[in-house]
């Protein structure tokens, strides 16, 4: 099986005061002489490690379900950072999708042979990673056209935020959630329930016009469940 390479990067962002370590994968027979499709991965590092994503992607391009596509994963530091970055009312919410779109896109689309298309970005997370990930989505919906939602922590905020937004057409969304995922612990020690969330999240969804998955798996809130979902979400915003 051809295999393809991972790299890395750091940048540093003006809007965070920070750099950060991205993570890269390159597809097999990567070329400047072709231009790419690319996701960029909120909760990066998990993506590499707990969800095996070069090996998955690596599959995928081998059998021919998935054109190649280069894959970029934001680590975060440790819970509390993720949270400020993630969460809606998070206090780098803000400044971090500046960085995406400001500063990290740019980079990317500098130093890689990539399609400077909306179509042709995806943005991906789990739990709070796919609620930052949303809000990019629905807030520059010109810039990101495809979204990979496993699980995402929704609130009435993020449900407001959706039915503001305008110009969902344009987006693709791949969405799951487990049918145990009723009692989630979170960060602050509360509990949430995550189905209720995201049934309410996909009720309104589905009557948008467009291209829209949704589907509850039989599991939980963890990387063992989405592990397993990678395969499907990739070859339905990236298949030949």
């Amino acid at each position: 099986m051809n295999k393809g390479k991972i790299q890395d990067f750091s940048i540093y962002s003006k809007e965070l005061d920070e750099h950060l370590e991205i993570l890269v994968y390159l597809p097999p027979q990567y070329t400047p002489l072709f231009k790419y499709s690319y996701c960029i991965a909120q909760d990066g590092k998990d993506y590499f490690q707990l969800g095996r994503i070069p090996r998955t992607i690596d599959l995928l391009i081998n059998e021919g379900e998935i054109v190649p596509i280069l894959f970029f994963g934001i680590p975060y530091k440790n819970v509390a950072d993720r949270r400020e970055k993630y969460h809606p009312t998070g206090k780098k919410k803000d400044a971090y999708l500046r960085f995406l779109v400001n500063e990290l896109l740019p980079y990317i689309e500098r130093e890689y042979s990539v399609l400077q298309l909306a179509k042709a970005r995806a943005l991906a997370g789990d739990s709070l990673a796919g609620t930052i990930s949303l809000i990019a989505g629905i807030e520059y919906p010109n810039t990101f056209g495809n979204l990979m939602l496993h699980s995402p922590y929704v609130d009435k905020r993020v449900l407001e935020a959706v039915k503001r937004a305008k110009n969902l057409h344009t987006l693709s969304i791949y969405h799951v959630v487990g049918k145990q995922e009723t009692s989630v612990k979170l960060s602050d020690g509360s509990t949430a329930d995550f189905l209720a969330a995201n049934r309410e999240l996909s009720s309104f969804l589905k009557e948008m016009k467009l291209d829209y998955f949704y589907e509850e798996y039989d599991g939980d809130h963890t990387w063992k469940y989405w592990q397993k979902d990678l395969e499907r979400a990739l070859v339905h915003l990236f298949s030949e």
